[in-house]
């Protein structure tokens, strides 16, 4: 109980969060300028742990973390363009009409598709390349938009996690300050824990549409 109190300003943190973004009063981007100033608001009056002699120091750190997030962000934008100029869209859309009978199979290989693709590619340029491409065959096929948008983000995602671009991998890398390998074989239990999870939304779309439908009175 005394840990939980001393906690409780921290606790805060992630509902403050979830309220602004619940609530519409912020977006994702201005919930972590938010999320600085408490921080640092905490941390020098509350539990006086944090000095304003520190905080170069915090500068410092952050930018050499922004740095590895934007070089390869630049990186997948290249990938994503050389894909436009190859037009492996169209030549994706071709190959995926056999499957347009079939529902949940259309699916699994469409989660295979972007896994694949996240794997070199950021979420941005995978989200913005292939959802005009997809959702057309999504909509003939006569799967649900929105539940196709739950699992085609849930897969993008995962790509974050994914060698060899792996932005996530790089940041908690740089941050832990360890070596590529040594977290790769570290999180396979939860990928393989992540894959069973989209699987199982794929063979029961129910386990999205019920919920979404609850939550959006449909």
């Amino acid at each position: 109980m005394k840990a939980l109190l001393d906690g409780l300003w921290a606790l805060l943190l992630p509902l403050l969060i979830l309220f602004g973004l619940r609530s519409g009063k912020f977006t994702a981007t201005e919930a972590g300028v938010i999320c600085v100033a408490y921080a640092l608001i905490v941390g020098i009056f509350i539990y006086r742990e944090f000095k304003i002699t520190m905080l170069m120091d915090c500068l410092v750190s952050a930018a050499k973390s922004s740095s590895i997030i934007m070089f390869l962000a630049a990186a997948a934008m290249v990938s994503s363009w050389m894909m436009t100029v190859a037009n492996i869209p169209a030549t994706v859309t071709t190959l995926l009409s056999p499957f347009l009978s079939s529902p949940t199979l259309l699916m699994l290989v469409i989660c295979l598709l972007v896994l694949l693709i996240g794997t070199s590619m950021d979420v941005t340029p995978t989200i913005m390349i292939l959802t005009p491409v997809l959702l057309p065959a999504i909509k003939t096929a006569g799967i649900d938009p929105a539940y196709f948008g739950v699992v085609f983000i849930i897969v993008t995602v995962m790509g974050l996690l994914t060698p060899p671009v792996g932005t996530v991998l790089n940041v908690a890398c740089s941050a832990g300050r360890i070596n590529m390998e040594r977290i790769v074989k570290a999180i396979w239990p939860f990928l393989l824990a992540e894959a069973a999870i989209i699987l199982l939304m794929v063979l029961f779309p129910q386990m999205v549409t019920i919920p979404m439908n609850f939550f959006t009175g449909g």
